[in-house]
C-alpha cells in the first residue's frame, strides 16, 4: 500500500468510526417510531397522547442541553474524548430505557439518552469538518446524515421485523430498544484507534502532534499549508482567550450565530421529525393497522437513506443555498398535498397509500437537500475559538424547537386531525423558504478559515458604510 493510499484508509477508518455516533443518533430518534404502539399498552406503560409525546420529546430536552454542554466540553476536552464519553452515556440510558418499569423511569433515562443524542450532533460534525480536506468537506461531514438516516432505517427494519414477529409479546418493545447498546460499544473502542482532531491540538498548542496527525490523512505539503493556515487564523483570535458567552457581542459573531440559529429551525420547522418519530402513529391514523403502519413506515426509512446518497453527490455539484431552497419547496409542497388529500380522500382506502406516497417525497427532499446542507453549514460558519460553543447554543435551539415538535405532535393529531396539523407545518415551510431567500450565504469551495474572513470582513464594510452615512447626514 503506497502512502496517498494508507492517509485515505485512514482518513476512511475516521469517519467510519466517529459516525457511529450518527448511527447511534439515528437509531434512538427512529426507534421510538415502532415502540410506541406496544409501549402504550394498558399493561406496559399505559401512554396517553400527552405522555407518548413526553416519552418521545424528553429525548429531544435532553438533546439540546446535550448540544450547549456538548460543545463547551468539546472545547475544553478534545473532540475524541468527549466522543469515547458519550458512547459511554449512550450505553447506560439505552440499557436504562430498555429496562424501564414505568414512564417516568423511562423519561428519566430517554432525558440522559437525549443528552449523547445532542452531544453527537455537536461534536462529530465538528469533528469531521476539522479532519477534512477543503475539496471533500462537504461529503465527508455530511456522511455522518447518511449515518444518522441509516440509523433510523435500522430502526425502522427491526421494529417490524420484531412487531410483525414478536407482536403478540407486549414486551417487545424492550427488545426494539436494546439493539442499540452494540454500536456504543463499537463506537467507544473504535475511537481508541483514532486521532484527536488537528485543529484543536493546534489551539492548545500542540502544534507538533497536529502536523503527526495531518501527515496521516494528507500529503505532507498539504499538511504543512493547513497548520500555517490554522496558526495564522489563531493568531487573529487572539483577543479572544476563552471562547464565552461575552464573545457572541461581537457583532460579526453575534451575526453568525443568528444565522446558525436560523438555519437550525428551518430544518426543523418543516416537521421532519413528525414523520421520524410518529411515522407509524400517522399512517395508522390515515388507514393502516399496525403491523401493516410498521411495514410501510420502511419506505420512509429506505428513501432517506437513498435521498442522503443523492445529497452528498449534489454537495459536490450545487451551492448550499439553491439546494436548500430547493429542499424547502418540495417539502413544502408534499405537506400541503397532505393536508389537502387527508380532506379530499378521508375515509376511503386510498388514503393510507397516498399519505405514504407523499411522507416519501417529503423525505426525499429533506433528506437529499434540506438535512445535508444544515449540518454541514452548522460545521462550517463558527470560528475556531467559537465553534464547539456556537454549534452547541445553535443545535441547542435545533433540539428546542425538535423537543415542542416532538412534545404536541400526537396532541395536535388527536386534537385537530391529520389534515389541520399538516396544513400548519406546510405554512411553517413558507416561512423557512423566505428566511433562506433573503439571508442565507453561499459557503461552498471555501476553506474554514476563508469563511471566517469574509464574515468578518462583511461587517467591517457594513461599519464603513454606516460611518460614511453619518458623515454624509452630519453635513
Amino acid at each position: 500500500m503506497n502512502k496517498d493510499t494508507g492517509q485515505k484508509a485512514f482518513l476512511t477508518k475516521i469517519i467510519m468510526v466517529s459516525t457511529l455516533g450518527g448511527l447511534l443518533f439515528g437509531y434512538d430518534t427512529g426507534v421510538i417510531n415502532g415502540a410506541l404502539p406496544f409501549m402504550s399498552a394498558p399493561d406496559q406503560l399505559n401512554l396517553t397522547s400527552f405522555t407518548q409525546g413526553l416519552v418521545a420529546s424528553s429525548l429531544l430536552f435532553g438533546a439540546a442541553l446535550g448540544a450547549v454542554f456538548g460543545g463547551r466540553l468539546s472545547d475544553r476536552n478534545g473532540r475524541r474524548t468527549n466522543i469515547m464519553t458519550l458512547a459511554i452515556i449512550f450505553f447506560i440510558a439505552t440499557i436504562g430505557c430498555t429496562l424501564a418499569p414505568n414512564v417516568y423511569i423511562m423519561v428519566g433515562f430517554r432525558f440522559l439518552l437525549g443528552l449523547a443524542v445532542g452531544g453527537a450532533s455537536v461534536t462529530v460534525p465538528s469533528y469531521l469538518a476539522e479532519m477534512s480536506p477543503v475539496d471533500r468537506r462537504g461529503r465527508i461531514v455530511t456522511q455522518n446524515e447518511l449515518m444518522i438516516v441509516s440509523g433510523q432505517l435500522l430502526a425502522f427494519v427491526f421494529n417490524a421485523i420484531l412487531g410483525t414477529t414478536m407482536g403478540d409479546n407486549l414486551h417487545v418493545w424492550r427488545y426494539m430498544l436494546a439493539i442499540a447498546a452494540l454500536p456504543a460499544i463499537f463506537l467507544f473502542f473504535g475511537m481508541l484507534r483514532v486521532p484527536e482532531s488537528p485543529r484543536w491540538l493546534l489551539s492548545k498548542g500542540k502544534e507538533q502532534r497536529a502536523f503527526e496527525v495531518l501527515k496521516k490523512i494528507r500529503p505532507e505539503k498539504e499538511a504543512l499549508a493547513e497548520i500555517v493556515e490554522i496558526r495564522t487564523t489563531l493568531n487573529t483570535e487572539s483577543g479572544i482567550q476563552k471562547a464565552g458567552m461575552k464573545d457572541l457581542a461581537v457583532p460579526w459573531v453575534r451575526r453568525i450565530l443568528l444565522l446558525g440559529i436560523g438555519i437550525a429551525v428551518v430544518q426543523q420547522i418543516t416537521g421532519v421529525n413528525s414523520i421520524m418519530y410518529y411515522g407509524t402513529e400517522i399512517l395508522k391514523d390515515a388507514g393502516f393497522a399496525t403491523k401493516a403502519a410498521l411495514i410501510g413506515n420502511i419506505a420512509n426509512g429506505l428513501i432517506s437513506v437513498i435521498a442522503t446518497f443523492a445529497g452528498i453527490w449534489l454537495l459536490g455539484k450545487v451551492g448550499r443555498r439553491p439546494m436548500l431552497t430547493t429542499g424547502l419547496i418540495g417539502t413544502t409542497s408534499a405537506l400541503l398535498l397532505i393536508a389537502v388529500f387527508s380532506q379530499l380522500l378521508a375515509g376511503t382506502t386510498a388514503l393510507p397509500y397516498v399519505v405514504l406516497g407523499l411522507t416519501v417525497t417529503f423525505l426525499a427532499f429533506q433528506q437529499g437537500a434540506i438535512s445535508p446542507v444544515t449540518w454541514l453549514m452548522l460545521s462550517e460558519i463558527f470560528p475556531l475559538k467559537l465553534r464547539g460553543l456556537g454549534m452547541g447554543l445553535t443545535v441547542f435551539f435545533l433540539w428546542i424547537v425538535n423537543f415542542v415538535i416532538g412534545l404536541l405532535f400526537p396532541v395536535l393529531l388527536s386534537g385537530v386531525g391529520l389534515s389541520a396539523t399538516f396544513y400548519v407545518f406546510a405554512g411553517l415551510g413558507i416561512l423557512a423558504i423566505t428566511f433562506v431567500q433573503k439571508f442565507l450565504p453561499e459557503t461552498k469551495g471555501l476553506s474554514l478559515e476563508k469563511l471566517e474572513e469574509n464574515f468578518r470582513s462583511f461587517d467591517q464594510k457594513n461599519a464603513v458604510a454606516a460611518r460614511i452615512e453619518e458623515i454624509a447626514e452630519a453635513k
